[in-house]
């Protein structure tokens, strides 16, 4: 059965590893490079964080590894539990398990992880992406509000873009709109909307204005200030199958 890998930062406990036992030897910093060969073997990792054990356990690391894809997650969970790895003794893996009451948003991933995740899957050349528009609104909402005589709202930039994403291979294509706005004086209040639609084997002319793409795909918004969120963890959500995950105390 095919699996469904959506370009959305991953935040299920399906795709989310917990590896513990991990030795005090080597440097967080070696441990991360450790794991991250050790486990891309089975799958495109999205991030791998090692934690410090806590004050009252044994000196040594525990470590978060998100997958994007959950079957790659539970191939590396089966081969790689109580197995020494690149260390003397064994480490535990387990899935994470995320309590059913808590729930967050799906996060759209940035444009190089969008790149990287295509490139994973479909290969350098197994995919390309062209620009159909690229369009200043500012200006344009600036003489609107001087025919109205509407007092002008804060300064901003406003910018539109048209785009596409074709599969060669596949004969299929995706066109996609976005919309950015980012007020000159205060960043943080950035806002945007931005949808993507597929279509496959459907020429699509050169688009030469925005009431064009309306009919044809349809914006939603969405704050831009979930990119800072990406790197989020949401640990506190998390226990283990199988047993609870516990770092061992001191005797």
């Amino acid at each position: 059965m095919a699996e469904l890998v959506p370009f959305a930062v991953p935040i299920e406990s399906d795709k989310t590893l917990l590896v513990w036992e991990l030795s005090s030897g080597p440097t967080a910093e070696a441990l991360h490079h450790s794991l991250f060969t050790a486990f891309s073997q089975f799958g495109l990792l999205y991030s791998v964080r090692v934690f410090p054990n806590a004050a009252v356990a044994h000196p040594g690391f525990y470590a978060v590894i998100k997958f994007y894809s959950a079957r790659a997650a539970r191939r590396a969970q089966k081969a790689c539990d109580r197995k020494q790895l690149f260390q003397k003794s064994p480490v535990k893996v387990r899935l994470g398990t995320r309590h059913k009451a808590v729930q967050h948003q799906a996060l759209a991933l940035n444009s190089s992880r969008c790149q990287e995740l295509a490139n994973y899957y479909f290969g350098f050349n197994g995919w390309s992406k062209r620009i159909i528009k690229l369009q200043e609104l500012s200006d344009l909402e600036e003489r609107e509000n001087e025919d109205s005589m509407v007092p002008l709202p804060k300064q901003s930039l406003k910018f539109f873009c048209a785009l596409e994403v074709m599969l060669p291979s596949y004969d299929c294509r995706s066109p996609g709109v976005g919309l950015v706005e980012k007020p000159v004086d205060k960043v943080e209040e950035e806002s945007g909307k931005i949808a993507v639609e597929y279509r496959p084997s459907e020429d699509i002319i050169d688009v030469r204005c925005e009431e064009e793409l309306h009919g044809l795909i349809q914006v939603h918004c969405s704050p831009w200030k979930q990119c800072g969120q990406e790197e989020e963890e949401y640990l506190s959500d998390f226990s283990l199958e199988e047993e609870e995950f516990r770092l061992p105390e001191l005797d």
